[in-house]
């Protein structure tokens, strides 16, 4: 999957204008997990000021959690659960490229809870393809589809896809107290 981003600002007669047209710089197809895809779109680390400054925050490596007043848009592909259950499957191969893709967010993953996370932050996102499972505390389930939206407010889940195709999530995560 590559995710087209289209940057737009205004050049010096203050016109609206395509800053940028293309793939982000930071998209990432997960070698050790296959069918996982982390496409960090834009980030901010502080509540952002118009007009574009011309420069992107994807051009170069740093955490997409960001602190409070900060913001992260990104898409995310979740391959089906078979592949982590797969033989083939190496985690100490796989972990290093989710922190590569996902820095800051990656490292609020339980270890003795594959895929439990709980980030500082607001999100809102919309499933953009396939079925995908959302699991919280105490094995709640929400099970979502194509349209349905989703706001979390800082609390511990984990995304789980035990279906056999692919799913989608667009989610932009705002930095909170």
């Amino acid at each position: 999957m590559t995710v087209r981003r289209v940057v737009l600002g205004e050049n010096a007669a203050g016109k609206a204008v395509v800053i940028s047209d293309g793939p982000s710089p930071r998209e990432m197809a997960l070698q050790h997990t296959p069918g996982f895809v982390s496409a960090p779109i834009w980030t901010t680390s502080k509540v952002p000021s118009v007009p574009y400054n011309g420069t992107d925050p994807m051009a170069a490596e740093g955490t997409l959690l960001q602190p409070p007043g900060g913001s992260t848009f990104m898409l995310i592909t979740f391959p089906p659960d078979a592949v982590f259950m797969s033989h083939d499957f190496k985690p100490e191969l796989a972990g290093p490229e989710h922190l590569k893709a996902a820095p800051g967010i990656a490292e609020t993953f339980e270890m003795k809870n594959p895929g439990m996370h709980k980030t500082p932050t607001l999100d809102y996102g919309v499933v953009l393809d396939g079925r995908i499972s959302l699991e919280l505390d105490d094995g709640v389930i929400v099970e979502l589809k194509p349209g349905d939206t989703f706001v979390q407010h800082g609390a511990r889940h984990g995304w789980r896809n035990p279906n056999d195709k692919p799913a989608t999530i667009a989610v932009v995560l705002l930095g909170a107290h």
